[in-house]
Order: structure tokens, then sequence, then C-alpha cells
């Protein structure tokens, strides 16, 4: 082989441009299509729908009837922006995941415009580094969530948002390196290692997420007039009527999980091969076009889910919303103990330990990326249908 093409013996071509893989994703493009098309005929004929029965006022009679024994997501304006519990912990979620979310595109990006496979490390040396240029979109989308919702300690918010991602990896990189000691393998992490990452989060990640709050907040505050309520908030909570055993907030936020799953399951079968099955991992064509298919699924199922809560007269859809897009994760994980038990060939406690602590890594900020997905395409939905109906 010629010395610039010398990574072709070691590119399985046969395997990542197999016609399954084309496949999936013509599959996948197709879900986005239908589902697209789907959601908008559903939505546009039940609201157009809403909308004459909320809005006719020919006879005050007929109203005034209809509307006493009317049910539906505009029963609930009065409670539908009341501010979700754990508002703290909600906002930096949403903050992580847009991060994650910005992060993930710009390393697909850079690793389609750049061979990352040439070089050792390249694609974990590219994920830290572009998270770490990127952490004002954490605290930027975190600070301006948490002051919507009404917040009040941002300093508090600030450290969770800037710290939640790197405390995770610090824990488990410290239980692996614990085992990996025990077991005297080449996994140990060296100090000097520790200490850069250390140092990452002190001097990088801390501060450029405390300019992004601090951005967040001052331009949240000078639009909060375009960014308002459309509807007052009651000052007594409305109760919430038993429902359908469908619309269950629990049933709704892993149904909505399903189609994300659908629109990656094949890719992450690729994924998966490529880290654990050590083979080079080069079509990142196909990985941004994926994370695109799954930004559209995530929101748009979110949107139908929100729909039926909000027309079961339950408006506690922030954390459902958000849950509705993070359950991809669940099936995700789920997926990765059938491909532990029947595709890999690991054995014992240090491989069982590395193999499902990773993937529960990976599971959560693929988690707080659809759960934020979802939450912003629901936030948008909610605030459009209720700015466009009369309330008396």
């Amino acid at each position: 082989l010629p010395f610039e093409n010398r990574y072709d013996y070691y590119l399985d071509a046969s395997f990542y441009q197999h016609r399954i893989h084309w496949f999936s994703i013509f599959n996948s493009f197709m879900m986005v299509i239908f589902l697209v098309v789907l959601v908008s005929m559903i939505l546009l004929r039940t609201l157009r729908k809403d909308y004459a029965r909320y809005n006719r006022e020919d006879n005050l009679e007929d109203l005034e009837r209809e509307l006493g024994d009317e049910y539906g997501w505009k029963q609930v304006h009065g409670d539908v922006f009341r501010s979700p519990t754990g508002t703290l912990y909600f906002a930096s979620l949403i903050g992580n995941g847009v991060h994650i979310t910005v992060v993930s595109l710009m390393v697909a990006l850079l690793a389609l415009i750049g061979k990352m496979y040439t070089e050792r490390g390249g694609v974990l040396s590219t994920i830290i580094f572009v998270y770490a240029l990127f952490s004002p979109v954490n605290g930027f989308t975190g600070g301006r969530t948490y002051l919507h919702l009404g917040g009040k300690n941002w300093i508090r918010q600030l450290f969770v948002g800037s710290l939640l991602m790197p405390t995770l990896v610090v824990i488990i990189a410290l239980g692996i390196n614990t085992l990996a000691l025990f077991y005297q393998t080449s996994r140990v992490l060296p100090f000097i290692t520790m200490l850069a990452v250390f140092a990452i989060i002190v001097f990088v990640i801390l501060p450029l997420n405390l300019v992004g709050t601090v951005l967040g907040r001052n331009i949240g505050r000078s639009a909060s007039t375009g960014m308002a309520n459309p509807c007052r908030v009651n000052s007594v909570p409305r109760p919430i009527p038993s429902s359908k055993w469908f619309t269950k907030p629990l049933i709704i936020s892993f149904i909505g999980g399903v189609l994300p799953f659908g629109s990656i399951f094949i890719e992450m079968y690729f994924i998966f091969t490529s880290f654990w099955a050590y083979k080079v991992y080069y079509v990142y064509g196909f990985t941004l076009l994926v994370v695109f298919i799954l930004i559209v699924v995530t929101g748009c199922s979110t949107v139908v889910c929100t729909y039926f809560l909000l027309n079961a007269e339950d408006y506690r859809w922030q954390w459902i919303s958000f849950f509705s897009g993070a359950s991809t994760a669940v099936y995700v994980y789920i997926y990765s103990i059938y491909y532990f038990l029947f595709k890999t060939k690991m054995f014992g406690l240090f491989q069982t330990a590395f193999y499902f602590s990773y993937m529960a890594f990976f599971c959560f900020s693929l988690g707080c990326m659809c759960g934020a997905i979802g939450y912003l395409s629901a936030n948008r939905f909610v605030r459009t249908i209720y700015s466009t109906v009369k309330i008396e």
C-alpha cells in the first residue's frame, strides 16, 4: 500500500460500509420524514379543532356550557407554567444536555474533516478540548433556564451544573483505577493525568461556565418580556385528575424513548463494536447524520408525548418532557447489557466493572442530551399553543 493509504489495512470497509449500515441510515431518515409529517398532521388537525371549539363566541350561553363541560389542555392554562420541583437540578441537567449536544456535533464534524484515527487518543483528546472550550454553553443554558423558572440560588446552580459531568468522570475513573491497581493491569491512570484533569476542571471549565452563566442571566433578564409566560399561574395548584394508563407520566416517559432509540439502534451496534471489539471507527459522516436524526426524532416524539400529557390535564410537563427524551438512554443501556452478554468475551470483575461503568456514563450523557432536546422542543410547543388561545 502507498504510504498515504497505510491505514486502509486497518479500516474494515466491508464492515462499516455494509449495506445494512446504509439501509439503517435510510430507514432512520424515512422515520424522520414520516414522524414529522405524522406529528404535523395530528397536531394541526387536533389543535385546529381545539382552537375552533375554544374560541367560538357566537352564543355566550353555549360557550359557557361548553367550557364548563370541557376537558383537555386548555383547562390547565393556570398551572402549565408553574415551576417544576427541583428547579436547580432540572436547570443543571438542561444545561449539561445542551452542552453535550453541541460537543457531539462539533466532535463529529471535526472527525469528519480530519482523520482522527491516525493518532492514538485523538478522539478522546478532541472531546476533552471541545468540552472545555464550549463550557459557556452549559452555563448560559443552565443559568438562563434557572432564571426563567424562578430560581434564586444561581451560584449553587453554577457549581452543580459545572461539576456534574466532571464529578461523574472522576468517580468512575477513581473506581476503575482502584480495581486496576488491585488487579495490576495496564489500565492504571498516571498521577499526572489525574492532575491535568483536575486543573482543566478548576482553571478552564469552572471559569468558562461562570462566564456563560452571567451572560445567560443578563440576556435572560433583558429578554424577559419576550420570554414572559403567555398565561398567569394560579396561586392554588389545580388537582390532577385520574387518567388512562397510557397517559400516566411513567408510561409516557418510556414511550417517548422508543422511536429515538429505533433511529440510532443500528449505529449503536457499530459504535459498540468499534469501542469494545477494537475496530477503527472512521465513518463519522454516519455519526453526524445520526445525531441530526436523533435530535429531530426526539423533539417530535416528545412534543407528541407532551400533548397527550396536557390533554389528560396533567400540567407536570417539564420533567416528563425531559424523561421522555432521556428514556432513550435506558433502552441503550439495556441493549448494552445484551451486547455484553452475547457479543463480547469479557469476564471477571474488572472487565465487567470497566464495561458497565463506562456504559453507564455514556448512557447518562446521552440521556442528558436527549432530555434537554425533549424539554426545549416541548417548551417551544407549549408556549406556542398557549400564546394563541384566548384566555378569558
